[in-house]
């Protein structure tokens, strides 16, 4: 199985999603868009050159928590690409569970760091 990413996201949890856009935006020119989900809460977004994406979300902002860097899987197979990683032992933190328009799943690289996944809506979660 081959897999294609469509880029990176790096996500930062803030303490208040707000403040972190003003200073980004007055002090290193990044602009934020925001967008507010339907259940009441916001997260912030921007495209650093042409494949990474930085987002924002109200979260613990410990190191540790933050940031975390999330492959885009432009052709899905998240479920597939996890049972793989699972079957050979590496450690899912987060199974396959459902992520503003699509799907995500965290697991732990050989140095503990913590990378995730997450893929459209779209796309098939399995592939063959």
């Amino acid at each position: 199985m081959s897999i294609r990413f469509n880029g990176v996201t790096i996500i930062f949890n803030v303490a208040d999603i707000e403040r972190t856009r003003a200073f980004y935006g007055e002090y290193l020119g990044i602009q934020f868009e925001r967008y507010d989900e339907e259940d009441g809460s916001a997260y912030l977004m921007t495209k650093i050159g042409q494949e990474v994406d930085l987002m924002v979300f109200k979260g613990d902002p410990k190191p540790g928590n933050t940031p975390n860097v999330v492959f885009g899987l432009n052709d899905g197979g998240i479920d597939t690409l996890i049972e793989r990683l699972a079957a050979v032992g590496v450690e899912i933190v987060t199974p396959v569970s459902e992520a503003p328009g699509g799907w995500f799943a965290d697991f732990r690289d050989p140095d503990g760091q913590i990378v995730s996944f997450y893929q459209a809506a779209e796309v098939p979660r399995k592939l063959t």
